[in-house]
Order: structure tokens, then C-alpha cells, then sequence
């Protein structure tokens, strides 16, 4: 027992970045969801708690309640506990979004292009919703506007790229599912996301149908797993991992047995050896840290987008502005409710909170300062229907990210054996005889994306929305549901969550201008011009350059132009040649690729 409190506490302390217990006692690292401000004044003074809830007395009612139902009248018992199915489904145990009924739906509907099909799953998701399970189903939508013609609404095609998948990495999933989702996204315009794991450079070559399995957005976390010069090359968009909404404070986990010799070698890793990533980034401590981090990516792809992955936690907003200040693209702001079968069971249940949350808050904030109209606001965290796209837009979201029903239309049936590398029917396993059983196909996560499109159109068109640029941010078209007479939620204020932030210099409510990133004057233009020759002709060139610590990143901008030359083979040993004299950046040689070398 005492090893088992231990343990669990310093789990904790890991998560948080406590050292000490003296650090830990009185932290109040908690926040709070469901209680009201008399609770926590008296018995939690001081901690968050942003949208009130019960009472001594509806807690009072509640502990009777599970009292009774665990010791029933005599006469009546029950040899067997019910096992709860607070992890998996079960028949008769907690409820889940995503139950057979459900994922049958959604994979017909799928499998067989049948939009009628797929309304009654998305009904069955709205209905599930309603009956509380998630805070936006205390949401209604407040009709402001006369209702327009559907075909007045921008079409499909254009909402389609705003939608990106989860992180999954290579290894926690197929290579198969890895590489279904990534077609189908890049088939309508939209991205996929290679998680931690790296990506093989076989899928940067196109397709003999023309297709691509290469994934748009590569994430950067804390591991640094398969990160080099080519990988951030071949990117739209290049993802700093800060956190993971299941499971925040913590890095992923890979098992020793699905690290196979493929793996470990986009990996860069040993086969067989399992990898944990640490929880934070060894060289992130401060935004003025992650600034440099996001210098270093847009020097590495100037092409690319910057994003930043936070969750969703109070205070987020106020890190979302430093993220807008330190110049990111996109900030990413993750829900509770995501995360693969393979987070820890501990951090499904107990860490994290809904998107809802921290989405408003990050743009309440931008707003607030006048950043929003320089940063893309995304989200993610079990977004399953139009519905819940269409919330998460009016609280400010003009992309989200949809991972869990993309990988039930390829498959996916919610066995909750992804860490185990048994999942039945090839999605999360690496075992090659299992791997074969995977059916998904591109046009099954097309289907899902543009169902949740239409969906997404006719709720516009109700609310009077033409486009989506005009709906992002609209919270007065939201309303808390006046026909909600659940006892647990009569004390529930969704007041702060609703709250239009004024904007007297009428800045736009979603992005509409681009980060400067200060790319001009970077030394590194002197360095590729010096090196003309050798990337063209692979001519061995010797230059001496001055070098000053305001030159924060040196050599990535040569490194992204031979990659882009010569992929991941660089250039011969020593063809490069630069000796520098002075005192470098933070970043000397950040990403180089192969043939530079450096003397400082």
C-alpha cells in the first residue's frame, strides 16, 4: 500500500514539474469542475473552479444514492460486482460515446457512403450529448439570424480543409492506419498528423495514383523521435508537442514489443526497446525557450506553419498569448477527451479537462490583447459530429482536429487493446498476422469527413452563417439549454464559457494576418550563398564567417535547401566547410543534415 501511495505521488510530481514534497503540500494543483463557490470556499479555498455545480446537498444526495445502490434492501444480492466498464463498454456500465451501436453506425455509414445513415449515428452521438455526458451538451444554439439557403453556405469542399487529424504515431498504430488516414486527408485538402513517431521517407513519393500517403503535420514532442532535416522538409505544417490532452505532464509510451525493426528505424531507436518520451522539452523552460524552438522550425521549413499543442487547463490563455507572441501559427488547443487506448487509465479519467474550456478561454484572451487575428484557434478531444464542430466553431475554433471517429471509420471498434499490440482488427498493432485484418480504406475516412461537413453546413445555414470565417468566435449564438432539469446541474453557470469579449478596433475574430518571423536578415542567406556550388554541384566550398549571439539559429536555412536538393542523403562529408569566430546563437547547427561541418 505504502509503495503503491508513493509511486502514485510521484507520478503526480512528474506531471506537475514538482521536485519536492515540501512543493507538493498546499500546491492546489487541482481544478475543479462541478462545484459550486460556497464548496469551494469553505473546504478548497483558493482553487479553480470556473463553471459552479453542486452543493453540500446535491453531494449529500449523491453519496446516499451510491449507498443505496451498493447496499440494497435485504433479500435482494448480487453474488458478482459489476465490472463498471469505466475503461471498456460494457453492457450494463458506465455509458460511452462510442458504444457498439454507435461505432456500427458510423461504419456503415462509412462503408457504404450513406449519409442517411450516418444522421442516425450522429444522432445517436447529439442525443448522448444531451443527456449530459459532455459540457457542451448543456449547449443550445440561440437563432439570431434569419435561417439561408443551404446552397448560400460555402460548399464542402472548402470547409474540408480546415479538418486535421489526432496525433497517432507510427507505432501506436499501424502502419496501414498510419498511412489510410494520411490519403484520405491529403485526397480532400485537409492534414494528417505523424505524431512522435517520425514517418518513413518511402511515403514522401507519391502514389502511382497520383495520391500521397505523407502526412502534413509533423509533430516535434518532447522525444524528438525521427525529427531531422528531412522530415521537417517535407512538412505543411510542423507541430510543437507541449502536451496531449488525455494525458498532460506526461510523454508517450511506446511498448518495447511494437518497436520492430521498421519502427525502430524511423525512429532512429533499438528494436525491441521500449521508448518513453520525457515529460516536458530538456530545452523548453520559458516562452522565451519555445520562441526559439519556433525560429529554429521556421528556419528548418519556411513553407511550413508553426503550431503549438497546449491543453486544455485554467490559464490557458494567458500561455495562448505567449504562444501568439513568440510568433507560432496555430495554437492547438487539446481536451481531456482525446488520447489513444495506450494513456494510462489514471490520466484518461483524472487529468485534463474538456476542450470547451480551454478553447474559450484561449480566445477570450487573444481577443482580449489583440492577438487573435494573428494565430489559427484549433481543437480536438472527441469531436465526433457536425454538431460539436459547429460549438466548438462559435466558441473559436476555425480547424479542428478529429482522430478517434477518423480511426473508427477505418476500423477501429474500441477494444482497448492499443498498448497491448493485439487489437483484432489491425489498427493499433504492429504484429504483422494482425495487421493484415485491417479493412479500412481512404474513401471511408473521406466519407466521415464530408458527412461531418454537411452536417456542419446545414447548422450554418439554420443559424443564418454563410461562411465559417463569419461564425468562429459568434458565442452569442450559443445559450445554456433552458429544458436541462437534471439535479446535479440546476447550479451550472456557463456565464464565463459565453462571455463576448469586447472588440472596439474590431480586430477579426479568426486569423487573418501572418506571423513575421524575422527571416530577413538571419545569416544563413550568406551561408547559402556561399555554399551555391556545393548544394549544386556537390563542390567542396571553405568560407570563414563572423558569427554574434543574436544570430539565434545558423546553418538550419542551408540544411532545408540541400534537403530539398538531396533528401535525407545530404551531401558528401566535408563539403561544407564554415568556420565561424565570435560567439553563437542558441541554435548553432540546429537540424543540420549531412556534408556541413562547423568550427566555432
Amino acid at each position: 500500500y505504502i509503495k503503491s501511495v508513493n509511486d502514485g505521488l510521484l507520478k503526480i510530481f512528474s506531471k506537475m514539474g514538482i521536485s519536492t514534497l515540501q512543493s507538493y503540500h498546499g500546491a492546489q494543483i487541482f481544478e475543479i469542475v462541478g462545484l459550486n463557490k460556497d464548496v469551494i470556499d469553505n473546504y478548497f479555498t483558493g482553487s479553480v473552479s470556473r463553471i459552479g455545480g453542486m452543493g453540500l446537498d446535491d453531494i449529500a444526495e449523491e453519496a446516499l444514492r451510491k449507498h443505496f445502490l451498493g447496499f440494497k434492501r435485504r433479500g435482494i444480492e448480487t453474488k458478482l460486482l459489476p465490472e463498471g466498464g469505466v475503461y471498456q463498454w460494457k453492457r450494463k456500465g458506465e455509458a460511452h460515446l462510442f458504444n457498439p451501436d454507435t461505432v456500427h453506425l458510423l461504419q456503415h455509414a462509412t462503408r457504404t457512403n450513406n449519409y442517411d445513415v450516418y444522421k442516425k449515428y450522429a444522432s445517436h452521438i447529439n442525443k448522448q450529448t444531451d443527456t449530459l455526458y459532455t459540457i457542451r451538451g448543456l449547449l443550445d444554439f440561440a437563432h439570431h439570424r434569419q435561417p439561408v439557403p443551404l446552397s448560400e453556405v460555402e460548399p464542402v469542399e472548402v470547409i474540408l480543409k480546415r479538418f486535421a487529424t489526432g496525433a497517432m504515431s507510427f507505432g501506436s498504430i499501424s502502419h496501414e492506419a498510419h498511412s489510410t488516414l494520411a490519403i484520405a486527408m491529403n485526397r480532400i485538402g485537409a492534414k494528417s498528423n505523424t505524431g512522435e513517431g517520425g514517418e518513413d521517407e518511402l511515403r514522401y513519393l507519391p502514389l502511382a495514383d497520383g495520391g500521397s500517403m505523407r502526412s502534413a503535420i509533423k509533430q516535434i514532442a518532447s522525444g524528438r523521435f525521427g525529427v531531422t532535416a528531412n522530415y521537417l522538409t517535407n512538412a505543411d505544417e510542423l507541430q510543437i508537442k507541449m502536451a496531449q490532452g488525455a494525458k498532460p505532464g506526461e510523454g508517450g509510451q511506446l511498448p518495447g514489443d511494437k518497436v520492430d525493426e521498421w519502427i525502430a528505424k524511423v525512429r532512429h531507436a533499438t528494436p525491441g526497446v521500449g521508448l518513453i518520451s520525457p515529460p516536458p522539452h530538456h530545452d523548453i523552460y520559458s516562452i522565451e525557450d519555445l520562441a526559439q524552438l519556433i525560429f529554429d522550425l521556421k528556419n528548418a521549413n519556411r513553407a511550413a506553419r508553426i503550431s503549438v499543442k497546449l491543453v486544455s487547463k485554467a490559464g490557458v490563455g494567458t500561455i495562448a498569448a505567449g504562444v501568439a507572441k513568440a510568433h507560432a501559427d496555430v495554437i492547438l488547443i487539446a481536451g481531456h477527451d482525446g488520447g489513444t487506448g495506450a494513456s494510462p487509465l489514471t490520466s484518461i479519467k483524472h487529468a485534463g479537462l474538456p476542450w470547451e474550456l480551454g478553447l474559450a478561454e484561449a480566445q477570450q484572451t487573444l481577443v482580449k490583447n489583440k492577438l487573435r487575428s494573428r494565430v489559427v484557434l484549433q481543437t480536438d478531444g472527441q469531436l465526433k459530429t457536425g454538431k460539436d464542430i459547429a460549438i466548438a466553431t462559435l466558441l473559436g475554433a476555425e480547424e479542428w482536429g478529429v482522430a478517434t471517429a477518423a480511426l473508427v471509420a477505418g476500423g477501429c471498434i474500441m477494444m482497448r487493446k492499443c498498448h497491448l499490440n493485439t487489437c483484432p482488427v489491425g489498427v493499433a498493432t504492429q504484429d504483422p498476422e494482425l495487421r493484415k485484418l485491417f479493412s479500412g480504406k481512404p474513401e471511408h475516412i473521406v466519407n466521415l469527413f464530408r458527412f461531418i461537413a454537411e452536417e456542419l453546413r446545414e447548422i450554418m445555414a439554420e443559424l443564418g452563417f454563410r461562411t465559417i470565417n463569419d461564425m468562429v468566435g459568434r458565442v452569442q449564438f450559443l445559450k445554456m439549454r433552458d429544458d436541462v432539469d437534471h439535479w446535479k446541474v440546476k447550479n451550472i453557470d456557463l456565464s464565463g464559457i459565453l462571455y463576448p469579449m469586447d472588440n472596439p478596433s474590431g480586430m477579426t475574430l479568426y486569423n487573418s494576418e501572418k506571423q513575421d518571423h524575422n527571416l530577413e536578415n538571419v545569416l544563413d542567406w550568406e551561408l547559402v550563398k556561399n555554399a551555391a556550388k556545393a548544394i549544386e554541384s556537390k563542390e567542396p566550398v571553405f568560407a570563414s564567417f563572423n558569427i554574434k549571439n543574436t544570430d539565434r539559429t545558423t546553418g538550419t536555412i542551408l540544411s532545408n535547401e540541400i534537403t530539398k536538393k538531396y533528401q535525407s542523403a545530404g551531401l558528401p562529408q566535408n563539403t561544407i566547410n564554415y568556420t565561424f569566430t565570435g560567439s553563437a546563437g542558441q541554435s548553432f547547427g540546429a537540424f543540420c543534415t549531412k556534408g556541413i561541418s562547423f568550427e566555432l
